[in-house]
């Protein structure tokens, strides 16, 4: 079946829903689990509809660091088995499922004054461990390397923006990157549609049971009944919206953006302890885009907007502890935009910084299956086992999970001649999207949308025909993170604009 999303497609779905309504799983929630969800069961041979009200990954699992952890952080807390469980998982994404998008990111946590001996100590025997996390879950030394100490030589030689006075060294460990989370999700739904599932965007669920829910097209009104053997609720911080009495404590996640040259040179994740913790740190994160994400803060919360924004404070923070080891420090002249996301934490006593990153499987007394928790480093397991229970509770002919080896849309071999910039960003796709955008606007196609970023008019053009995006905030604010500047954004909004209204004869 095609791996294709876009609005015609939408449209043909929809419109089907009023002669067979009846599927074996509906999904709530189109995020990275929503959408591992749909894929892990529609490859087991299942009848599968997956929604979200608003867009594919236009939640939570596009604010992330975009780092697809070891496990090490949990290792420190003592959480063995969900360290084990990140270290599988981002081996299952670097060597099977998606090596396209996710690479190795060198972790560089310079040894100042400010660290002592002790502290210097346990980060170096913590990127050890890291390793043997890595070893236990046969991740390939090719595909990481080893964790090593340098001197203040080779420490400011591999970060020419750290501060020096100081500086002994550095520990240095390795870890994984992806390219972009919401590509990730795309990816994702992209490949469960290629398997058979129906994948609909704009579509929020009412009154959802364990049998089924009505659905509503927001963008035009029109209301659809449908019914389901089992309805899994992947709808992450909001999934108490869909079943209520869900006890979450959610907590807030701030990230800077900024542009490469605010920290000259940084190709490593500069890692910055916070004052007087033990376990926290702030990363200054280089991207392939030509920018720099510096967070995040963990801040607990209430309200449930639909985006979230950082707080003042929230900015001053993340500047004055990265300011702490770079030579020129950062100003909020430096901030070209913030971006801030809620992790759906599982209610517990104390603080969401300290939260286990488990995820939890819970029935409600309607009959609707929620998997909650976790993060997207193990949304691939998170996902086998709502299926698991799904498939347990209510009897379906399922086949065994297949996603372990199932690689996404683009992880083949790139093309040969294709633009490195689309490579990086569509693997084996990348020509065709080169292929599509010239068709539709010569050689303006592979030219910058907009000046300051490499994102370019193909990639719009690709995102309206093939990845499901039928707004321009779909276009500019998850196929493209064009938005994450804030000044480019008008203008990416018109190339957007332009590229829907070429396609469907009015812009959205």
């Amino acid at each position: 079946m095609s791996t294709s999303l876009n609005a015609a497609q939408r449209a043909r779905d929809l419109a089907a829903l009023g002669e067979d309504a009846h599927f074996d799983v509906l999904v709530i929630g189109l995020g990275v689990t929503g959408a591992g969800v749909a894929l892990d069961a529609a490859s087991r041979g299942l009848r599968v509809l997956a929604v979200d009200a608003h867009d594919l990954a236009f939640g939570t699992s596009r604010w992330s660091s975009k780092l697809v952890h070891g496990g090490l952080r949990y290792l420190a807390k003592g959480q063995l088995g969900v360290a084990h469980e990140s270290a599988v998982e981002r081996g299952v994404l670097m060597t099977r499922t998606a090596p396209h998008l996710v690479r190795q990111i060198t972790t560089f946590v310079p040894l100042t004054a400010q660290v002592s001996r002790s502290q210097a100590f346990l980060a170096r025997a913590g990127f050890v461990a890291g390793d043997l996390l890595r070893a236990a879950a046969r991740t390939p030394r090719s595909v990481l390397a080893r964790p090593h100490r340098v001197d203040a030589a080779e420490a400011l030689a591999m970060c020419p923006a750290l501060a020096p006075d100081g500086v002994r060294g550095a520990a240095v460990g390795y870890d994984g990157q992806l390219v972009d989370d919401a590509r990730l999700v795309t990816a994702l739904a992209r490949t469960a549609a290629g398997e058979g599932a129906t994948i609909l965007n704009h579509v929020r669920a009412l009154d959802a049971t364990g049998t089924g829910a009505t659905l509503r097209d927001e963008l035009t009104g029109t209301t659809h009944d449908v019914t389901a053997s089992a309805v899994i609720n992947a709808a992450g911080v909001w999934a108490g919206q869909v079943v209520a009495g869900l006890k979450l404590k959610p907590s807030r996640g701030t990230h800077l953006v900024l542009r490469a040259d605010s920290i000259p040179g940084l190709d490593v994740a500069l890692t910055a302890p916070v004052p007087g913790e033990s376990n926290r740190f702030v990363f200054a994160l280089p991207q392939a885009d030509g920018l720099i994400y510096v967070g995040l803060t963990d801040i607990e919360v209430d309200e449930i907007p639909d985006v979230p924004t950082a707080a003042e404070e929230e900015v001053d923070f993340l500047l004055d502890v990265i300011n702490r080891v770079l030579a020129r420090p950062l100003t909020r002249d430096d901030v070209v935009g913030t971006y801030s996301g809620l992790r759906p934490l599982l209610d517990d006593e104390g603080r969401t910084a300290d939260l286990s990153r488990r995820h939890a499987v819970l029935t409600s007394d309607t009959g609707v299956i929620t998997i909650v928790g976790g993060k997207l480093t193990t949304y691939r397991r998170m996902a086998q086992d709502a299926v698991d229970a799904a498939v347990g509770q209510r009897g379906l002919a399922a086949r065994p999970c297949r996603t372990r080896d199932l690689p996404l849309v683009g992880a083949g071999p790139a093309p040969a001649g294709a633009p490195s910039r689309l490579v990086e960003r569509y693997g084996s796709e990348a020509g065709e999207v080169a292929a599509l955008g010239r068709a539709a606007f010569g050689d303006e196609a592979l030219a910058p949308v907009v000046p300051g970023s490499p994102v370019t008019l193909a990639e719009i053009v690709w995102g309206a025909a093939h990845e499901g995006a039928v707004t321009a905030g779909d276009l500019v604010e998850r196929r493209t993170r064009l938005s994450l500047v804030s000044a480019q954004a008008p203008a990416a909004r018109a190339a957007a604009e332009r590229v829907l209204a070429a396609s469907s004869g009015s812009p959205v």
